[in-house]
């Protein structure tokens, strides 16, 4: 706010800044889309969902070194992947039926072992000399184990 003008336009009343110009039902839109944004609800709570949002940081972490040549192709397929581990296990944790959140934990647990894959690809490249690999490796094996307890 630059000096607390206040003025009137279409019929609404507006503050005047310096670049924008501010109703305040576009300010209460704002602060009511924040707070539908970040839900709390059971999934966050779950050991898994904190393990793989981790791991997730780990995997966007490691793209961020890979030749810019595989921007396309490993490098996307790695954060798809990643995210997608993160995304089912959230969406599986809100399924009603037993049944029903295994298959997500499943395909969560599936796209590690793709993830896994590529890295066996990167090293093959040699991707991965310049990259210290140990934490993503016990970041990886936690979220699987974590998963495979949850299916069982």
């Amino acid at each position: 706010m630059v000096n607390g003008e206040w003025a009137m336009v279409n019929g609404e009343k507006t503050l005047k800044g310096r670049v924008f110009l501010f109703t305040i039902e576009a300010c209460i839109n704002i602060f009511n889309k924040s707070l539908i944004m970040f839900l709390k609800l059971n999934h966050q709570k779950l050991d898994v969902y904190s393990a793989s949002r981790e791991f997730v940081h780990e995997c966007y972490r490691f793209t961020m070194v890979l030749p810019d040549q595989e921007k396309f192709g490993m490098i996307s397929q790695i954060r798809r992947a990643a995210l997608s581990v993160h995304l089912n296990i959230a969406e599986g944790a809100s399924r009603k039926s037993l049944a029903e959140r295994k298959r997500y934990y499943e395909i969560a647990r599936g796209s590690i072992v793709e993830i896994d894959a590529a890295l066996d690809i990167a090293e093959g490249l040699g991707y991965l000399k310049n990259f210290k690999t140990d934490e993503k490796k016990k970041k990886m094996i936690h979220c699987f184990k974590l998963l495979t307890g949850m299916i069982k």
